[in-house]
C-alpha cells in the first residue's frame, strides 16, 4: 500500500476557502425578537446566573458539512462557561469542552473520533443538568474539492494521518475501484445497496462503533446525487494476527434454553478470556461469524433480533465482522434482497472484503431467501455476488495471496466413507461458478457454519480449497447445556464441545484449531471404552413411555462386549495423525462414520425423558472424524497418541475399563 505526498488535510486546509462545509455549525433560532421601545435596560430571561440549564433558540440542521477538527459555532442563548457539548450515536459518546462562549452562541471544536455518515445526537451538559439539542448526520470531509466526473455518483477519499493512501480497493457491492495517487476514488453507482465499503488494506484498521468497525458508509441522496464519502484508516502492524471464528449463535431469548444467559455466562467469558490472552502478547485479534447470529422465528415473540444480537457483540473485546447467515433475513419478506435490508440496516453490507496483514479476506452471503414455503431458501451465491467477486479479486495481483473466504452454507456436504475412502458433493448449487472464480488462487480456505458440525475437507481439485465447516457457539441451539437438562453438556451434533476456532496468521503461515467453550484448547478429542456405553432407556431415559428409544440410541442400543474402543477427534483432517498402543503394541485404527454416544444422551435422551420429540435437525449426527481400535482384553490400558497437522501432540492415558457417563474427558 503506498502513501501519497501529493495531497495532504493539512496543505488543504491551508491553501482553500470553504464553501458550504459548516465550519461554523450555526444553531439558529426559529424566530426573531420585536424591538423594544423602552431603550433602558430589562432583564433577561435567557440569562443563567443562577447556574440553572436553560438553552434558547437553537435548532440543529439535519446534516452538517465539515473537515475533521474543524471548529463549530453553535448558535443559542444560554451558553455557560464550563458547559459540555456531548455527541452520541449508539455505544459511542464523545465531549467537548466550550473554546469561547458570547451572549448568542458557543464554539467547540469537533471530536476528532467522530465517525463521517453517522447520526449524532448532540446534548449540552453542564454539571449534573443535560439538555438534548437535536440530532444531526455529520459528514467529514479530507479533501472538499474533489471535481465531479461524468457517471460519476460516489467520490471521496481514503487517508490515513492526514496523508491519501493510494491503490486501496472501495465497493459499492456491485463496482470495484482502487484510489489514485492522491487516496482518491469514484464510483458510478446506481445506490442500490445504499452503501460504500472500503476493503481495508493490510496493516491498517477503520475506527469501530461499539466492537463493530466502520468499514463502510451508508448513501442517503438519491441515485443521480453526487455523494462524497471518505475513510479514514489507521496504521498497525498486523501481519501477526489471531481471527476468533464463530459459528452459529442463535440467540433468541428463549427462556426454554436461556440462550442469553448461557451466551453471556459461558461463551463471552471464554472468548474474551483467550482474547485477552493473546492481546497480552502484543497479538491484533480479531472475530469473525459465520451467521445465523439471531433467529428469525423468535424475533418479533421474544423481541430479540439483530439489534439485541448488535448489544451483546459489543460485549466481545475486539472488533467483530459478520456474516450473514439463512436465520438472520427477514421473514416478513418474500424477495432475498428485501430480506437482507433489516441485517444491512443494523451491521452493514451482506457482502464484502478486508484485508488483514497478508491475508484478504471476504465475506459473503450465500442464501438465497425464498420464503416461498416456511423460510425456505436455495444455498446460491447469486449472479451479483459471483460478478462482484470476481472484481474483488481481479484487484490482487500476486496469486499466492492467501485467501481466506467466509459464508454461512457450507460449500461441501458432511463427508462419509465409502471402502475407507473420503466421499462428499457440494452442497451450494452453484459451487464450481463459485471454484471457477477462484482460479489461479494457490492457497484458499473457506469458513462456513449451518451445520453444527465439525468437518475438513481437503480435495485434490483446482484450485486448492481448504473447507472448515466450524460447529457451533450454541452447540445444539442451547438445548444441552441448560440447567434442567441432566447432562449439561454443551455439545454439538457431532460430539464435539461448543465452541469456536482459533486461526493464528503470521505472514502467509496460517494456523487454526478449535476450542471447546470452558476446555483448554489441547482438548482436542474424547475417548469411549465401548463395552461401557450401552444405552438403555432405564438409566438415560427413565420417564419416556413411547417405543422409539432404539431409534434414537442407534449402534449403542445393544450391549458391546467387544473390547473397542471409539475416539472423537472433531478437528481431523487428513494430514492428522491418531495412534494407539496396548504394552506398548500398535493397534491398527480404522476410521469410521457413526454418531457420538455423548451427544445421544446429551440431546434426544433429554428430551425424550420428558416425552417430546427430539427435534430433526438437532438429533446426532453421522460424523467422519470417528476412530475405532480394538483391544486384546477389557482391562488393558490404552496409549493414544493424536498429532494434528501442524505437529501438536494431543495424549491420554486410557486406563479400561473407562466408565460412560454425561461428564467425560
Amino acid at each position: 500500500m503506498k502513501k501519497s505526498g501529493h495531497y495532504t488535510r493539512r496543505t488543504f486546509i491551508q491553501n482553500s476557502f470553504i464553501t458550504g462545509l459548516g465550519l461554523t455549525f450555526s444553531l439558529y433560532s426559529c424566530s426573531k425578537s420585536s424591538p423594544q421601545p423602552d431603550p433602558q435596560p430589562t432583564p433577561d430571561p435567557d440569562r443563567n446566573d443562577d447556574g440553572k440549564l436553560a438553552i434558547m433558540g437553537v435548532v440543529i440542521p439535519a446534516r452538517i458539512d465539515t473537515n475533521k477538527g474543524a471548529d463549530l459555532v453553535i448558535q443559542g442563548r444560554g451558553f455557560a462557561e464550563g458547559d459540555h457539548i456531548i455527541f452520541e450515536y449508539l455505544t459511542n459518546r464523545y465531549t467537548v469542552d466550550a473554546k469561547a462562549v458570547t451572549d448568542n452562541n458557543m464554539t467547540i471544536a469537533l471530536p476528532e473520533a467522530l465517525i463521517s455518515g453517522n447520526t449524532y445526537r448532540v446534548t449540552v451538559k453542564r454539571g449534573a443538568q443535560s439538555s438534548m439539542l437535536g440530532s444531526t448526520v455529520i459528514n467529514i470531509y479530507f479533501n472538499a474539492h474533489i471535481p465531479d466526473k461524468e457517471g460519476m455518483t460516489i467520490k471521496g477519499s481514503v487517508y490515513a494521518a492526514g496523508v491519501g493512501l493510494a491503490n486501496v480497493v472501495v465497493s459499492d457491492g456491485v463496482d470495484v475501484t482502487k484510489t489514485d495517487e492522491n487516496g482518491i476514488y469514484y464510483l458510478p453507482s446506481t445506490k442500490r445497496g445504499k452503501y460504500v465499503f472500503v476493503s481495508i488494506p493490510g496493516n491498517y484498521e477503520v475506527a469501530t462503533t461499539g466492537k463493530a468497525p466502520q468499514f463502510f458508509q451508508r448513501l442517503t441522496q438519491a441515485a443521480n446525487v453526487v455523494e462524497t464519502r471518505d475513510f479514514e484508516l489507521t496504521a498497525v502492524n498486523n501481519n501477526k494476527h489471531v481471527l476468533m471464528v464463530l459459528g452459529d449463535m442463535h440467540l433468541a431469548n428463549r427462556s426454554n434454553t436461556r440462550d442469553v444467559d448461557q451466551f453471556q455466562q459461558g461463551f463471552l467469558k471464554d472468548i474474551n478470556q483467550t482474547i485477552d490472552a493473546y492481546k497480552n502478547t502484543g497479538t491484533k485479534v480479531y472475530a469473525l461469524t459465520l451467521g445465523d447470529m439471531t433467529w428469525e422465528t423468535y424475533w418479533d415473540g421474544f423481541g430479540f433480533g439483530l439489534p439485541q444480537y448488535l448489544t451483546e457483540m459489543n460485549k466481545i473485546n475486539t472488533m467483530v465482522f459478520n456474516t450473514m447467515g439463512n436465520h438472520d433475513n427477514d421473514p416478513k419478506f418474500f424477495t432475498d434482497w428485501g430480506a437482507e435490508d433489516k441485517f444491512r440496516d443494523v451491521l452493514g453490507p451482506t457482502y464484502y472484503s478486508f484485508n488483514i496483514g497478508k491475508v484478504h479476506y471476504i465475506v459473503l452471503d450465500n442464501i438465497e431467501y425464498l420464503n416461498t414455503n416456511d423460510r425456505n431458501y436455495n444455498a446460491k451465491l447469486v449472479a451479483n455476488q459471483i460478478s462482484w467477486l470476481k472484481k474483488d479479486l481481479a484487484m490482487i495481483t500476486d496469486m499466492s495471496t492467501p485467501i481466506v473466504i467466509s459464508m454461512h452454507i457450507q460449500l461441501h456436504t458432511n463427508p462419509g466413507l465409502s471402502g475407507g475412502n473420503e466421499t462428499t458433493n457440494y452442497r451450494l448449487s452453484n459451487a464450481q461458478e463459485f471454484i471457477d472464480a477462484l482460479n489461479g488462487f494457490t492457497k484458499v480456505h473457506l469458513l462456513t457454519g449451518h451445520t453444527h458440525i465439525n468437518y475438513n475437507v481437503e480435495r485434490d481439485v483446482t484450485p486448492a480449497i481448504m473447507e472448515h465447516n466450524t460447529a457451533a457457539v450454541c452447540a445444539t441451539w442451547w438445548w444441552t447445556g441448560h440447567p434442567s437438562y441432566a447432562a449439561q453438556n454443551h455439545i454439538c451434533k457431532d460430539g464435539a464441545p461448543g465452541g469456536y476456532a482459533i486461526w493464528e496468521i503470521d505472514g502467509n503461515d496460517l494456523k487454526w484449531t478449535y476450542k471447546g467453550i470452558g476446555h483448554d484448547t489441547d482438548y482436542q478429542f474424547r475417548a469411549y471404552d465401548l463395552n461401557k456405553v450401552h444405552l438403555t432407556k432405564e438409566e438415560f431415559a427413565p420417564s419416556y413411555t413411547g417405543s422409539a428409544w432404539n431409534t434414537y440410541a442407534v449402534e449403542y442400543a445393544n450391549a458391546n462386549s467387544n473390547n473397542e474402543v471409539l475416539i472423537n477427534v472433531w478437528n481431523y483432517d487428513k494430514n492428522w495423525q491418531i495412534e494407539v498402543t496396548e504394552g506398548g503394541t500398535p493397534l491398527t485404527v480404522t476410521r469410521v462414520s457413526v454418531r457420538d454416544p455423548l451427544h445421544i444422551v446429551s440431546y434426544s435422551a433429554q428430551r425424550l425423558n420428558v416425552n417430546a420429540v427430539p427435534t430433526a435437525d438437532f438429533v446426532t449426527a453421522n460424523t467422519a472424524h470417528m476412530f475405532k481400535v480394538k483391544a486384546s482384553s477389557p482391562t488393558s490400558t490404552l496409549e493414544i497418541k493424536v498429532t494434528d497437522r501442524f505437529g501438536r501432540l494431543y495424549r491420554e492415558t486410557m486406563v479400561r475399563p473407562k466408565a460412560f457417563g454425561y461428564q467425560m474427558t
